[in-house]
């Protein structure tokens, strides 16, 4: 309320002096103040009485936030405070979990009462609960079974409160301790280079280091690998692709991604795809490239949805038809 009342100039110079836990604790306080009444205000504030009084009513919410912090840090080191704050594609902290291991999620609910689990896992996805449960010690997950069994509606300010525990203590800690797999990013990067440059400097890498240019082969995912969705997610990668990429894409695949792609299509939908290949005659590797690479990230992102399944190499990942 203090911040909000004071205005942009002074508050940014506040800000300035925090550190980025003081803003981040702050910020989120912030964004979801509401609308506070100039009397409160002045009650709370009383040696800011003349400033409070002359600005009546304020409105705290999450643009508002962004755009005073931005002007006091720069937009870089706001960005991630504020999706710390909103969660992803400002999502809520609920929905934030399911970005979260089993293992992870389950580590740090083991040191909580049961009855306060139970309220977490009736507020994530049930496949997603189901996982944590498995990694629970088998007497606490059976006490957090009977609990939701038995769970009544939970009062609102018990529910903030455990949203604000999950948010400050378990979500803010997780971002800091959290590293991404060099390898997995470094997969990722070579995902998007062009077949020509993959290959050079995978045999560089290869030269430097054979172990670790396999785990990077193994973690990249390649047009080809699109073989391991089944045919309902085919038919729903379809849906989502440019039917123009799809076309230059598959000049440069494989026969047997071919079929699958074309026997997830209608007869006629088929023969014209095969028509405009054809019809296409010379293509360039760039362009094949570039296509099939806009067609894996369709594909990745139906499948961070849960839309379609792409099985993986372990036996739990394997498909039965």
């Amino acid at each position: 309320m203090f911040m909000m009342a004071i205005g942009e100039e002074a508050a940014i110079k506040l800000f300035a002096m925090m550190d980025d836990d003081e803003i981040r604790e702050l910020s989120s306080i912030m964004s979801g103040l509401g609308t506070v009444n100039a009397e409160l205000m002045e009650r709370v504030f009383m040696e800011f009485a003349e400033q409070v009084s002359a600005s009546g009513a304020l409105v705290g919410n999450q643009d508002s936030t962004e755009r005073l912090l931005i002007k006091a840090l720069g937009k870089g080191r706001v960005d991630g405070i504020m999706e710390e704050i909103r969660g992803p594609a400002g999502r809520t902290t609920w929905d934030k979990l399911g970005n979260v291991s089993e293992e992870i999620l389950a580590n740090f609910l083991k040191n909580e009462y049961p009855q306060t689990i139970a309220v977490v896992l009736s507020k994530i996805k049930a496949d997603h609960a189901a996982r944590v449960l498995m990694n629970l010690p088998e007497e606490l997950s059976v006490e957090v079974i009977m609990r939701m069994i038995s769970m009544e509606s939970v009062k609102k300010d018990v529910m903030d409160g455990i949203e604000k525990t999950l948010r400050m203590e378990f979500m803010s800690n997780l971002a800091k301790r959290q590293t991404r797999d060099s390898h997995e990013m470094l997969a990722e990067i070579f995902n998007n280079f062009d077949r020509n440059s993959e290959a050079k400097f995978m045999t560089k890498l290869e030269e430097r280091s054979a172990e670790s240019a396999e785990r990077v082969r193994a973690l990249m995912f390649t047009f080809e690998d699109l073989l391991k969705i089944d045919p309902g997610g085919i038919q729903t990668l379809l849906r989502g692709v440019d039917k123009d990429k799809l076309g230059i894409a598959l000049k440069g695949a494989s026969d047997t991604l071919k079929d699958l792609f074309l026997g997830n299509m209608s007869e006629r939908a088929a023969k014209i795809l095969r028509e405009e290949m054809e019809s296409m005659g010379p293509v360039r590797i760039k362009d094949v490239d570039e296509a099939q690479m806009a067609i894996v990230t369709v594909a990745k992102d139906l499948a961070a949805k849960g839309e379609i399944v792409i099985a993986g190499d372990n036996e739990e990942d394997q498909m039965v038809y």
